[in-house]
């Protein structure tokens, strides 16, 4: 019989002190040993029922279509499904900057690892946004100087990993040097870039060290999940393919 083990305290002994404070100076407990023989409570199942239905109902809500399958290894250095996260964050982290600031966006960047699931072929949900980004992470925009732009794209040939980039980059490799333009134009040294990433990779995370100790930092407070299910939810229907962004030679 499985056991699970309760523990119950109660009958504190309180006594008086000094300018009325008190302190606990006796705590009895009772084990108590509950097995299969205990009978579920009909009534919490019907107070919950209706709660379950709805929560049910919303997240299997279909939101989008997609006509393939979208996922992150379907590309070398880019995928369909990264480019679609990329994309989309960059939309939504542009927007709420630019309401802010009155300034833009530059590109987005965010890590291979963060998509957790992959677009099946058919109705897309609620469910599959929180299994594509099952993390309370929200939009960050970073601002970075030369070095650390080229940081960044250091890190990226380096590591050889599909992190998913914004449709505004055209990176061109060749072995390990390469070239990159940002929205058509090459990095210049006296110029800061407006970079949209996650409050986690912001911190460090996956080694992007790069992103730490910005020239400047916003944080919109807005989930990346919530930015998927809006953008799921704007679109009939899904469209994600392999560009130019990255160009291995």
């Amino acid at each position: 019989m499985k056991k699970i083990w309760i523990l119950f305290f109660f009958s504190f002994l309180i006594i008086a002190c000094k300018n009325n404070s008190h302190e606990v100076s006796k705590i009895n407990a009772k084990q108590l040993k509950i097995g299969n023989e205990v009978k579920q409570d009909s009534s919490i199942i019907q107070l919950f029922t209706p709660y379950k239905k709805k929560m049910t109902n919303e997240i299997t809500k279909s939101l989008s279509f997609s006509p393939k399958i979208l996922e992150r290894t379907d590309g070398n250095l880019q995928s369909t499904l990264g480019n679609l996260v990329a994309d989309l964050s960059y939309e939504k982290a542009n927007e709420l900057f630019k309401n802010k600031t009155g300034k833009t966006v530059d590109f987005s960047m965010s890590n291979y690892g963060g998509i957790r699931a992959a677009i099946m072929k058919g109705d897309v949900t609620v469910s599959n946004a929180f299994e594509l980004m099952p993390f309370d992470n929200t939009l960050v925009v970073v601002e970075l100087n030369y070095d650390k732009i080229k940081a960044l794209f250091n890190y990226f040939v380096a590591k050889k990993r599909a992190h998913p980039l914004s449709k505004n980059i055209q990176l061109t490799i060749k072995n390990d040097s390469y070239n990159v333009l940002i929205n058509g134009k090459a990095i210049k040294k006296d110029k800061t870039y407006f970079v949209a990433t996650s409050n986690y990779l912001q911190k460090g995370g996956d080694g992007m060290i790069f992103f730490s100790e910005p020239e400047s930092l916003f944080d919109s407070n807005f989930l990346i999940r919530d930015a998927i299910v809006d953008y799921f939810e704007s679109k009939d229907t899904l469209s994600a393919n392999l560009d130019n962004r990255v160009i291995i030679n």
